[in-house]
């Protein structure tokens, strides 16, 4: 039976990801997370380790076991980075070099390559200015990558890094061409989910505002009614690691895959939570550091590399997302 590392378990995509792959019941589980597992987690494990990913002592206890595919979500997130950009740095990329240089000594002793999904985000790109973000269109996996945040800086080149622990030193020196490591990294989007509670993201605007209509609470947006950047369901965020890791590789042309769905201003989320929330009070008020880092990612992503290599297509697109999932998931739970 394969054996699943997840790190980072009780974050947002952790909870959705384990959920899934514990349903398909054909892998040995291991769940790393700085925090105690979360109750409703603790049965879809085998094994949960508490710990620092950065931590030696911890990757040594993982590597007792015969890893052949890694979800590494452990990081800092955008807000925390900024805010300690030292610890950042420290637990973003150490952690991940730490994690390839393990995965890189399983295969060398397993024989068999350790596929590494790494999840970056559209925080790696760095739009020059509001009037090139806004005609600049769908960008590239290969354009403005000049982050302005400690955590977009991290990603961008921990998404190198994988690339050349891979291609580089992910080779038996004494069998020249066999792979003992596959790294795989998607840009996700703002993702938005319904089963977990925003926890201070620079792109949670848009969950937050649905959770507060759900409370009758009322809102002030923390960006410009005009703020815009690439958003999408986390059932499509988890079924993009999921497809991505099966992708033979064959099929694969890089190491980095843009990921979209939908692309709304804040005005039109607002507008879609007014709708199913007819009294909801959502009003602006900017945060001037948050704006400017909305503003600094793109508007819009191509994923059309995604789509042909490995049969990309989200299941949700705004309609969807928010009338069957997002809206009746989140009112249930503040109606009980």
């Amino acid at each position: 039976m394969r054996i699943t590392l997840v790190t980072g378990a009780n974050g947002e995509i952790g909870h959705s990801l384990l959920e899934t792959l514990a349903s398909k019941g054909n892998r040995t589980i291991i769940a790393l997370d700085l925090a105690p597992l979360a109750d409703d987690l603790k049965s879809l494990v085998s094994v949960f380790l508490q710990g620092d990913v950065s931590d030696p002592v911890m990757v040594a206890e993982i590597e007792k076991y015969d890893v052949v595919e890694i979800y590494h979500l452990a990081a800092l997130l955008s807000t925390s980075s900024e805010k300690n950009p030292a610890l950042a740095h420290h637990v973003n990329v150490n952690g991940t070099m730490g994690l390839l240089l393990m995965a890189r000594r399983i295969g060398t002793r397993t024989g068999v390559p350790v596929t590494f999904l790494f999840p970056s985000t559209i925080a790696v790109y760095g739009m020059p200015s509001l009037d090139v973000k806004n005609s600049s269109g769908a960008v590239t996996e290969f354009e403005y990558l000049q982050p302005s945040t400690m955590y977009g800086i991290n990603k961008v080149y921990c998404e190198q890094l994988g690339g050349y622990m891979s291609d580089r030193f992910g080779q038996l020196s004494d069998e020249a061409g066999k792979k003992v490591l596959d790294f795989r990294a998607l840009r996700f989007p703002g993702l938005i989910s319904a089963t977990t509670v925003p926890t201070g993201g620079t792109s949670d605007y848009a969950p937050e505002m649905i959770h507060a209509a759900a409370q009758g609470k009322p809102y002030a947006c923390f960006v410009r009614p005009d703020a815009r950047i690439p958003f999408m369901a986390m059932p499509d965020g988890v079924k993009a690691l999921l497809d991505l890791a099966a992708a033979p590789a064959d099929r694969l042309t890089q190491r980095v895959y843009n990921i979209g769905a939908f692309s709304p201003s804040a005005e039109e989320i607002a507008s879609k939570v007014q709708d199913a929330f007819p009294g909801a009070e959502i009003t602006y008020a900017p945060h001037p550091k948050r704006q400017a880092i909305i503003d600094s990612w793109c508007a819009d992503v191509d994923d059309s590399a995604a789509r042909r290599d490995w049969g990309w297509s989200p299941d949700y697109d705004m309609q969807r997302a928010f009338e069957e999932y997002l809206i009746p998931t989140i009112s249930g739970v503040y109606a009980l």
